[in-house]
């Protein structure tokens, strides 16, 4: 039976409060307006911000709310003006893929590899024989070791301190790993003595302050560019010299690429 132009009742996942566990209950969902689209969601991942939430008391957020952006479907109904797609979220928010992807691997795309990859080619905008530096070999880092790779980096670093991620990392693109548990020296010494004057493009894909401030320091003090990719909880500070910047550094931030 079609449901188009109806309210229809699903599960969902209700986070009423800070800090408090997920709520499991029926909800319902209305027919999409003008620019929207209902799917029916196969499959979904879970991203790593959403496992923040959980426990957390600092994210500015609108409570009650349904987390979830990970996901790969089947358009339901569209709303009123929506042209890039057809039954078979705002009409921005959709991407069409092939019809016979494994949508339990596409939903990763969503937002795990759009925004490593996209930070690097979007964000950062790596330049061809240029020297990258990505913090963090998780889903999302090794998505910016892609997208640094796509864009013609003669040289992509990988920096984890989990030495099996490195495998994968060369395969993907990295052309060396370093694990900074094995360095003598801070990581961001190491990487200036590894490339005379520092890193073109950093990659923060972790989410730690420290991290993030040894990312920074790795840059090309005129024209390094380091990117916040991973998510920082809501309630630190960064606490910088301002002399890191003096002489043209940038820190940028970047959300789904």
């Amino acid at each position: 039976m079609s449901t188009i132009g109806q309210v229809i009742r699903c599960k969902a996942a209700i986070l009423w409060k800070p800090g408090a566990p997920f709520s499991i209950e029926e909800v319902e969902v209305a027919p999409p307006k003008a620019k929207e689209v209902r799917i029916k969601v196969v499959a979904t991942g879970l991203c790593g911000t959403e496992m923040k939430v959980l426990g957390s008391k600092h994210l500015d957020l609108l409570y009650p709310t349904i987390l979830g952006h990970e996901g790969a479907g089947i358009v339901e109904s569209i709303g009123e003006g929506v042209s890039t797609v057809k039954p078979v979220i705002k009409e921005i928010s959709v991407a069409k893929i092939d019809a016979v992807a494994p949508l339990e691997k596409v939903c990763l795309i969503s937002c795990g590899f759009s925004t490593g990859f996209g930070a690097a080619i979007n964000t950062a905008k790596v330049t061809p024989g240029s020297t990258c530096a990505v913090f963090g070999l998780g889903g999302v880092g090794l998505s910016v070791v892609m997208g640094c790779k796509a864009a013609g980096a003669a040289r992509i670093i990988g920096v984890d301190v989990n030495k099996e991620k490195f495998k994968k990392a060369q395969e993907l693109g990295a052309t060396e790993c370093l694990n900074p548990q094995d360095l003598k020296k801070p990581i961001q010494e190491v990487l200036f003595d590894m490339t005379d004057a520092g890193i073109d493009f950093c990659f923060e894909a972790i989410g730690n302050l420290d991290v993030l401030a040894a990312a920074l320091a790795s840059c090309n003090e005129s024209y390094g560019v380091c990117v916040v990719v991973g998510v920082l909880p809501a309630s630190v500070q960064l606490k910088i010299s301002g002399q890191l910047f003096f002489s043209g550094r940038s820190l940028k931030g970047s959300v789904f690429g």
